[in-house]
């Protein structure tokens, strides 16, 4: 009886470890969604600006969203969502002032029980900066972050952050 077991399970190992004639997807391939980065489908082009020194003077992050998506407004319509954020650091006598966010449009997503607010396709984020009165005439580069999470009509995506540069030119 023993050898009949140890025959049959041989059988069977042979049988298993056999080459497919069509290689079958792994489980996690056949499995795996669409990976979508927030960052991926988010563009944003930062327009230099010329400020004097001991004046104000307003950049401009332009956003393009890519088709059939979309982004949390500023502020959002709950609080447990990511708004988009635009941050920027100071960098010598150059600060950031206040941050100002585009009107969204109100969507009536199939998963919300009232519309939220969004934007999509091309949108504005405009900032104030400040320049000190002992500022060096000059190029200079602000750092900033921009804080997104894309979406689209059905899921939200892991949220992500796009660093920029702010060309500064000093005058």
């Amino acid at each position: 009886m023993t050898r009949l077991l140890i025959g049959a399970l041989v059988a069977f190992t042979m049988v298993g470890c056999a080459k497919p004639e069509q290689p079958a997807k792994p489980l996690a391939e056949a499995s795996e969604t669409k990976r979508i980065a927030s960052v991926d489908v988010v563009k944003a082009e930062v327009q230099p600006v010329e400020i004097s020194v001991g004046t104000a003077g307003e950049t401009i992050v332009r956003l393009t969203i890519q088709s059939g998506y979309h982004v949390n407004a500023n502020p959002p319509t709950y609080s447990y969502l990511i708004p988009t954020d635009l941050t920027i650091a100071p960098a010598g006598e150059i600060s950031a002032g206040k941050v100002s966010y585009p009107s969204p449009m109100n969507v009536k997503l199939s998963f919300s029980e009232k519309p939220l607010a969004v934007y999509e396709g091309t949108v504005e984020i405009r900032a104030m900066l400040n320049v000190g009165k002992s500022a060096k005439p000059g190029e200079q580069s602000l750092p900033a972050k921009l804080r997104i999470q894309a979406c689209d009509d059905q899921v939200c995506y892991p949220p992500g952050t796009r660093e920029m540069v702010i060309p500064v030119k000093v005058k």
